[in-house]
């Protein structure tokens, strides 16, 4: 009968994102990992192999939980459209709420990351792209739908949007008051609300 692990995995890469997300890669230490897991070197590296492992697995965990919070949104609401306007609403209280930090995990390993980090800087990259392509399956399914018209491209869109989110983000990491984040994230809600076609459900 094998062995069960002494450590709960998905709690430990859950510590993980929080301290990578909020120091990053290379600024983060073995010692820092230790304290942050609660978990011996040996342990450490018989469960991940090493520390580029764990930030890849993290990544990973990073970008799974932000597509859940996409799915919930999407699923609470009974059309694409008004699914994704509620994801942007719930961006807007970024600033609400203790973080690690507001802006995007992905992004900031992203633009830290560099050459001699290639393979993790392209599975960065991979994921970000990921959720653009469930944006993207968004806006298909509302066309689909009917709810969006054939003159919208949905790659655009999805393209787009991503794009505004990572702006939002960003900009929710500096010290902005709460309330004109609030406003922000409304505003491009109201903008994915007003491409329902006027014609739809007619």
């Amino acid at each position: 009968m094998p062995r069960q692990p002494l450590y709960d995995r998905q709690h430990a890469l859950d510590q993980a994102v929080q301290l990578f997300w909020e120091q990053g890669f290379h600024a983060t230490s073995i010692k820092d990992v230790e304290r942050a897991l609660d978990m011996r070197p040996g342990s450490i590296y018989g469960a991940f192999g090493n520390k580029v492992r764990l930030f890849q697995a993290a990544l990973d965990r990073y970008a799974e939980q932000g597509l859940a919070e996409l799915d919930a949104q999407l699923q609470a609401h009974a059309s694409p459209l008004a699914g994704l306007a509620a994801y942007l609403r719930s961006l807007g209280g970024l600033r609400d709420r203790q973080m690690p930090c507001r802006a995007c995990m992905l992004v900031k390993s992203l633009l830290e990351l560099n050459e001699r980090d290639d393979a993790t800087r392209r599975q960065a990259d991979q994921l970000l792209a990921a959720m653009e392509s469930r944006f993207v399956a968004c806006f298909e399914a509302a066309r689909t739908a009917g709810e969006l018209s054939a003159a919208h491209d949905p790659r655009r869109l999805g393209r787009r949007l991503q794009a505004q989110v990572m702006g939002m983000r960003a900009y929710a990491q500096r010290d902005v008051d709460a309330a004109a984040l609030h406003e922000l994230a409304e505003d491009m809600a109201g903008s994915v609300e007003k491409l329902r076609d006027p014609s739809a459900g007619r």
